[in-house]
């Protein structure tokens, strides 16, 4: 577990990837092991996953990909993971939970840091006013080559229509955070069969049990 206090008792994973990784199939499966294991467990997601946090997802997914500039999607996203982390993930990491979020942090940093090329330094500034020192247990990065995933995605959204170009970059901008952080990043190869990928996460995950 990380030493910060909202995150004393209770479990954090997140998983992240470019689209269509398959990042809520896994988020079903792991919920459906450790719900089998006794744990109580919370699903969410990013943008998003409180009342306020929702609203404002909806202008970040909707509308013409160069509605906003990096800086001013950064801070919207930042300001929906305050509300998000306040109404929700921290009282049930506090109540001793499993919460599990289809994206966290990392996303930033990858989507509006190495894709759209804002400055790490200001993700930085605007992740510790707005959320401190919280840090996930352990997060996943679903690796996927770009073409697969944009095939694979249900929904075209406004990230979606980024572009090849932007979507390299991404995930890229993902492996270059799991090189920086080993110890909480983990890799998985999301071009594997469900039921493997579902087995490499949780084999991370046993330690936590």
């Amino acid at each position: 577990m990380t030493n910060n206090a909202l995150n004393s008792y209770g479990t954090f994973i997140t998983l992240e990837g470019g689209e269509g990784a398959g990042k809520t199939t896994q988020i079903a499966r792991l919920k459906t092991r450790l719900e089998a294991l006794g744990k109580k467990v919370v699903i969410t997601r990013e943008p998003g996953g409180s009342v306020g946090a929702e609203a404002i997802r909806t202008l970040l997914v909707e509308g013409d990909t160069h509605r906003w500039d990096a800086l001013t999607e950064a801070m919207l996203l930042f300001a929906a993971r305050r509300d998000h982390v306040e109404k929700l993930i921290a009282p049930a990491l506090a109540r001793g939970e499993w919460v599990i979020s289809d994206r966290f942090f990392d996303s930033s940093y990858a989507y509006q840091g190495y894709g759209q090329g804002l400055e790490l330094s200001k993700l930085d500034e605007l992740r510790k006013l707005s959320i401190g020192e919280l840090k996930p247990d352990v997060t996943f990065i679903l690796d996927l080559p770009v073409d697969v995933g944009l095939k694979r995605a249900a929904v075209e959204q406004r990230y979606e229509r980024m572009g090849t170009a932007f979507h390299e970059k991404l995930r890229q901008g993902f492996l270059t955070l799991a090189k920086a952080e080993s110890g909480r990043i983990k890799v998985v190869d999301a071009g594997q069969a469900v039921e493997a990928v579902e087995n490499a996460i949780f084999q991370h995950i046993s330690s936590f049990i």
